[in-house]
């Protein structure tokens, strides 16, 4: 018996997804800014943004929030299906680590799936060899991605035609975060920065 190809989300599915999307991003990119408004500004939003977690990196090593600590984190939440916003996201990351040159090595670029379903340790290893090697992508229990989702206020939601598909897109805020070497915030880049921003951004911390 011949298995069904697997359903792929409709044209107006993926309008409405489309939409879905800038729109939460733009409320998400204000919450972020009203977090740190309310507090203070950047030092205050450390108390705001990020946090602990508890994950597997591409090759099955458990990883820590404190492995990371001394040097300067980017931190980005997406997934590797992903067909457009993420891959773009992680070429950026990867041009800024290219662009930092020597500086690369005090700066750890970090890539947690927010599908955590079909984002097992081999699919994010073979998803990752096409990017920057200094990137490490992070997987775990839908638990532990939700409890990391959590601490850096990362809003994410699977869309299906049916609770049984397969083959399905993910809407979720996308913003690379800037931590400092306690892993505490300093700032996030939107979609418009661009790798110079970032760099830029980077080296007054070195």
């Amino acid at each position: 018996m011949s298995k069904k190809a697997p359903r792929r989300p409709s044209i107006l599915a993926v309008i409405a997804i489309a939409a879905v999307v800038a729109i939460g991003g733009v409320l998400a990119l204000r919450w972020v800014e009203m977090s740190a408004d309310r507090a203070g500004g950047v030092s205050s939003g450390r108390a705001l943004i990020g946090g602990p977690f508890a994950l597997n990196d591409q090759t099955g090593k458990p990883v820590t929030d404190q492995d990371f600590r001394g040097r300067l984190m980017l931190v980005y939440f997406g997934y590797t299906f992903c067909p457009d916003v993420c891959p773009t996201d992680l070429q950026k990351i990867s041009a800024v680590m290219e662009m930092l040159g020597p500086d690369a090595d005090k700066v750890a670029p970090v890539f947690i799936t927010v599908d955590p379903e079909r984002d097992t340790t081999d699919q994010m290893a073979r998803y990752l060899s096409l990017f920057n090697d200094h990137i490490t992508g992070l997987t775990g229990t839908p638990e532990a991605i939700a409890a990391a989702a959590k601490e850096y206020r990362v809003y994410y939601q699977a869309v299906r035609d049916d609770a049984s598909a397969t083959d399905y897109l993910v809407d979720h805020s996308a913003f690379i975060y800037l931590m400092d070497r306690e892993g505490a915030y300093l700032t996030h880049f939107s979609r418009g920065d661009t790798p110079d921003t970032i760099v830029a951004a980077i080296k007054q911390r070195l």
